[in-house]
């Protein structure tokens, strides 16, 4: 996984690049209107029910834009919040928070929503031994917020990007030319690259997995795919020996069931993909 400092970095380009592309060379409405030595107070309204977050990215951002902005939270990530709340107070150049309000909101919109759908997982996974990752099907440019939105939401994050773990799919091995040689290949090339990096190899039917358990040093196997009867046959295969990821189409009408197999893991898309912004907004204190 990727260290902490480099996820900072990540945050830090978001914010660099989102003010960018909303403000330009400035925003005009309020450089129009609202004069430059004006201030304000603002609150983040909930007006939907869920698990906030983004409350410490919102802290960064208006950090960013003005340092002189001080922010006054009630509530922070992980919350679970309802309709009326509010979740922190912004004080400050009025300019400035007009400035950073749409980065703001869109960030913990979303979040939010991510950070409640993987709630729902979590709290339907309670009583096994199964957590919930994430995947790579994550909005461009905005991954890292909504990896952490995930972790937010009391799941696990899965590798971040195609550099911090190795992960051997299913064309992987078929343009290789096959599970024992993609694997060979592989640790060869860590060798020779000097990276200490953990495998993950996806496995189709349990033939393949036979296949994948005569090598070692795989750190998990992928059970992609497989009907709850097949995956209860793959757990008992495995044994231990690795760990175990069931993965493919997996909902919340199916996840518990999945998780009684005995994997270790699940991951889904759908934390990512699917999810309904939370409604929030920014409201001037009059």
């Amino acid at each position: 996984m990727i260290s902490e400092k480099q996820f900072n970095k990540e945050i830090d380009v978001i914010i660099a690049n989102a003010i960018r592309e909303d403000v330009g060379d400035g925003d005009h409405s309020s450089l129009a209107c609202i004069p430059e030595e004006a201030t304000g107070v603002a609150k983040l309204l909930v007006k939907d029910e869920g698990i906030i977050a983004g409350v410490d990215f919102a802290r960064q951002v208006l950090e960013y834009v003005d340092p002189g902005l001080k922010m006054d939270v009630k509530i922070t990530d992980g919350t679970p919040v309802k309709y009326g709340d509010v979740c922190f107070y912004v004080e400050g150049h009025s300019q400035s928070i007009l400035k950073a309000e749409r980065l703001l909101l869109n960030a913990m919109q979303r979040m939010s929503a991510i950070a409640t759908k993987t709630n729902e997982y979590v709290k339907l996974l309670e009583g096994t031994k199964t957590k919930i990752l994430d995947t790579r099907k994550t909005t461009p440019g905005i991954r890292a917020l909504e990896k952490w939105a995930v972790k937010i939401g009391g799941g696990e994050n899965h590798r971040f990007a195609l550099y911090d773990m190795i992960m051997l799919k299913d064309n992987h091995i078929d343009f290789c030319g096959g599970i024992t040689k993609a694997i060979n290949k592989t640790k060869q090339y860590l060798a020779e690259k000097s990276l200490d990096l953990k495998i993950i190899i996806e496995a189709r039917n349990l033939k393949e997995i036979e296949e994948i358990l005569q090598n070692e040093s795989i750190h998990r196997i992928l059970i992609d795919n497989f009907n709850y009867e097949d995956t209860r046959r793959a757990v008992q295969l495995i044994n231990g020996k690795c760990q175990t990821e069931s993965s493919g189409g997996i909902t919340l009408e199916t996840a518990r069931k999945y998780a009684d197999c005995g994997v270790d893991f699940i991951s889904s898309g759908a934390l990512t993909h699917s999810v309904y912004n939370m409604d929030l907004s920014l409201k001037a204190v009059k």
